[in-house]
């Protein structure tokens, strides 16, 4: 890049982002379905956070873990460490149940959530300080609904070689070893609950992690879509799909799956709310 151009590069403080594409009449629409999927995962998150922490019966690890990936999915940081995290709590209490009670303490549980959240935080925090290196040159627009990484990279002008093998290196600390963890972890309850010999000690050893391991796909199946879908003209309305997928529907998908296939979870929400329906009539 010759000097004059070089000068003219600038680190603007916002970006255009052209979102779905230039449809109008799909502005509207968008928008309330945006919103409502906005309400309804707020909501149905702090309501499992309510439900674990008003009954006493879920003051357990597994929905300690529970209540921190609602917290989480308010805000969205990092979620792979804490999934790996509720992987290896399930692994305890399916393939080693005599142990689980001494390993997975409350103590173990309060260190492991916060060591997710730190991680998360730090990693986030460190890729964030290379990105102001980035300059960019003529209209900042980007072809995307969000902020994301690599249309981020396609607008720089100059060298992205270094944020570039810095993304690679995150990506195997963030997202690459917490999935081979999960993936092991769920390697050996599935060998374990094969090992059981009734119909029925199968389907309630498969009942206590089914929950954790739909959200488990559901979460790393699009992010694996979005980041290995190449990122052609044609594809690129496809990898904004998937985009969605990725980071709104599943924290919505998330308290959905826990209060409609967790008996336990809806019990406590039905508690809840007749509570609150009962201190309504009363006052």
């Amino acid at each position: 890049m010759e000097k004059g151009e070089w000068d003219n590069c600038t680190s603007p403080t916002e970006f255009l982002l052209l979102g779905m594409g230039n449809v109008p009449s799909l502005q509207t629409p968008l928008f309330l379905l945006l919103l409502m999927i906005y309400l309804v995962t707020m909501v149905g998150n702090f309501l499992i956070i309510v439900g674990v922490v008003a009954d006493r019966h879920l003051h357990t690890p597994m929905y300690f873990f529970l209540s921190n990936l609602s917290s989480l999915e308010t805000c969205y940081i990092t979620e792979c460490y804490l999934l790996a995290v509720m992987s290896y709590d399930r692994y305890l209490a399916i393939c080693q149940p005599l142990l689980y009670a001494s390993l997975m303490t409350w103590k173990v549980s309060l260190q492991l959530a916060a060591a997710s959240w730190l991680v998360g935080f730090l990693i986030a925090t460190t890729f964030s300080s290379f990105l102001p290196q980035l300059k960019f040159c003529g209209l900042q627009a980007m072809d995307h609904f969000l902020c994301d990484l690599t249309p981020l990279l396609e607008l720089s002008c100059n060298d992205t070689r270094v944020v570039t093998l810095l993304t690679f290196i995150i990506s195997v600390l963030d997202v690459v070893i917490p999935f081979l963890f999960t993936l092991a972890s769920y390697m050996c309850i599935i060998a374990a609950i094969l090992r059981i010999s009734s119909n029925v000690g199968r389907q309630k050893a498969f009942s206590t992690c089914s929950s954790h391991l739909t959200v488990v796909c559901v979460f790393y199946g699009t992010l694996i879509i979005v980041y290995t879908l190449p990122r052609t003209p044609k594809l690129r309305q496809l990898n904004k799909v998937f985009s969605f997928l990725y980071t709104v529907l599943t924290p919505l998908v998330n308290p959905l799956i826990y209060s409609l296939r967790n008996r336990e979870v809806r019990e406590a929400l039905g508690k809840v709310f007749r509570k609150a329906l009962a201190c309504t009539q009363s006052s």
